[in-house]
């Protein structure tokens, strides 16, 4: 599970410092009904979509096993289905499942199938197909950097992933009949469906893979022949050029109405507003430096994602095992200030960790020590600090230990404006001289996920994006003991406070188990707001997706996911709105 967090918080960082990258998302607003506009000529009926290959010289990956990013995600989710898939308001819905029973004692899902499901070459789709979809998912020879977090909660998943036992075919994964799969789990954890959304839950084709290589990605390169799931099939695939996908008319669910999808490459990211300003592309891209004169234009649109920037402070060291200073740290900051200055309004100004948008948020939820807004309190901050101080036994600020904040700008010079910004505070409000360290990313991520052994003492997280839209990927997957998440030594070190934080963890496990819904997420706003007063992370902002989108794209709904479900694809229409791109079916 640690190396797959390893891997996926690189993009997450990346998301995080570049802000309006990627351009595959909508307004927050339900799109005008099919009705009002033209339709134009199936013909016309292309959309270049410059969201997926933004910034990129090809996808990473399209193995559903191997996916760890949002770039390649949306892509395979067009190409790929599962069992179950996320809506646009994040609610899970069937998808290769016309419905489920879950067992009561919450240990076992029991799947039903649609009829008559196909491969996009014709091949019959069955239970046995998902039954090997997740086991290749686990096998040790797969690697998969996802499949070991994402389906842990499958019974023997984790001997199956250590080489311990071959499959978990027959076991965990039980398939009476073409239509039925039974899966067991080891926990009945609430949110599995949640989980098995994600792309390491999505179905691959056993015979394709086999033919051309089912552990060593070659089959991607043959799409062409077959293999898909979703909405789409694979047209043609240039490495170094695009992607084009078309109607795959064995799916399940309602056809889509474009006729193809081109998703190009652009190395530049800024590249694709350049390119949508001429009539090239369907959507761009905002550079930060236009995001203020774009936001007057008719096609602008924005959602706040499922994102979440924060800084963290390590329990093991001094001075930061009091939480009194702790909170010192995070009310000097004016979170409204580095939105506006530095960040142009592109982001939100938060004190949460369970995002807006999310399921579960809590909109009553107060910053430390009950200080409400996010411009900080200086007044309590310097109060706060000199009784931590006086806890402690320093006589003053300048008897404190050397400070360090440890980030990773990428490059990006609003990243270091932040941390800029953030010393000034501490050094206005607290008196508290703080250096900064920009350092590689990897070295970043490699120290931060390292637990006890962690070395940093204050770091940017730099940014936590939703794995699936439940608090305990907010919560537990963060906070308790043993995750790879928990640099920041929460409830591991030996401070005053490490019992009432243990025991903490001890209710985030009962919370991921309780069986009432509302109960539930009343749990979890109460434990979200205990860490919030505990300073677990100083959260600083929300990200706001941003996009610049042709009028003549109709009923693409902007969610917090960034992801088209499948459904909406029967939706989505070229009309005779202007400006476009006039593009024609090849």
């Amino acid at each position: 599970m640690e190396s797959g967090r390893k891997l996926l918080l690189p993009i997450f960082c990346l998301l995080a410092m570049l802000v309006v990258a990627c351009g595959g998302g909508n307004s927050a607003t339900t799109a005008p009904a099919q009705g009002s506009h033209t339709k134009a000529p199936d013909n016309k009926q292309v959309y270049i979509d410059a969201a997926p290959g933004a910034g990129n010289s090809d996808f990473n990956t399209l193995d559903p096993a191997k996916i760890t990013d949002i770039y390649s995600n949306m892509p395979a989710s067009r190409i790929f289905t599962g069992l179950v898939a996320l809506d646009d308001k994040l609610n899970v819905q069937p998808q290769m499942a016309k419905s489920w029973d879950r067992a009561s004692d919450g240990l076992s899902y029991t799947f039903h199938l649609k009829p008559n499901l196909k491969f996009s070459d014709g091949t019959p789709m069955t239970a046995h197909d998902v039954a090997y979809s997740i086991d290749r998912t686990l096998q040790p020879a797969m690697k998969s950097p996802t499949g070991p977090y994402y389906l842990q909660y499958i019974k023997d998943a984790d001997k199956l992933n250590s080489g311990k036992i071959k499959t978990i075919i027959g076991d965990s994964l039980v398939v009476p009949d073409d239509n039925t799969i039974t899966i067991k789990l080891n926990k009945p954890v609430a949110f599995f469906l949640d989980a098995l959304s994600y792309t390491t839950g999505l179905v691959v084709e056993k015979s394709l893979l086999q033919k051309y290589g089912e552990y060593t990605g070659k089959w991607i390169d043959h799409l062409t022949e077959g293999g898909a799931s979703g909405p789409f099939k694979v047209k043609s695939y240039d490495h170094t050029k695009q992607m084009v996908i078309v109607p795959n008319e064995n799916y399940y669910g309602a056809k889509p109405q474009l006729k193809e999808i081109i998703m190009p490459f652009y190395k530049e990211k800024d590249t694709t507003r350049k390119d949508y300003l001429i009539d090239r592309l369907d959507n761009a891209s905002i550079p930060l430096v236009n995001l203020q004169q774009d936001k007057s234009r008719p096609d602008y649109h924005q959602t706040p994602i499922l994102a979440i920037n924060y800084y963290a402070m390590n329990y093991n060291q001094k001075p930061f095992d009091n939480i009194k200073i702790r909170q010192a740290f995070a009310l000097a900051i004016n979170k409204d200030l580095i939105v506006q200055n530095i960040w142009k309004g592109s982001y939100i100004a938060t004190n949460h960790i369970v995002p807006q948008g999310q399921p579960g948020y809590n909109p009553d939820l107060t910053g430390p020590a009950g200080v409400k807004g996010t411009a900080g309190d200086p007044a309590q901050a310097k109060q706060l600090l000199e009784q931590g101080l006086k806890e402690d036994g320093y006589n003053s600020v300048k008897d404190l230990p050397p400070i360090t904040l440890t980030y990773s700008s990428g490059g990006v010079q609003a990243a270091r404006d932040e941390a800029a910004a953030l010393q000034q505070m501490w050094q206005q409000v607290l008196g508290i001289s703080v250096k900064t360290d920009d350092i590689d990313f990897n070295k970043l991520i490699n120290d931060e996920t390292s637990g006890a052994n962690n070395p940093l003492q204050f770091y940017s997280g730099p940014a936590w994006i939703a794995d699936y839209p439940d608090p305990q990927d907010w919560t537990t997957l963060q906070f308790d003991a043993g995750v790879a998440q928990n640099g920041m030594n929460f409830g591991q070190n030996k401070g005053p406070d490490a019992a009432a934080q243990q025991a903490l963890q001890k209710r985030l496990e009962q919370a991921d188990v309780m069986q009432d819904p509302t109960a539930r997420m009343a749990e979890y706003n109460k434990i979200e707001q205990e860490l919030v007063n505990e300073v677990a992370w100083i959260p600083v902002e929300q990200q706001i997706y941003t996009v610049l989108r042709k009028p003549c794209v109709q009923n693409v709904i902007d969610n917090a996911s960034q992801n088209t479900p499948p459904e909406d694809w029967g939706k989505i229409y070229i009309s005779t709105d202007t400006p476009c791109v006039n593009a024609t079916v090849s």
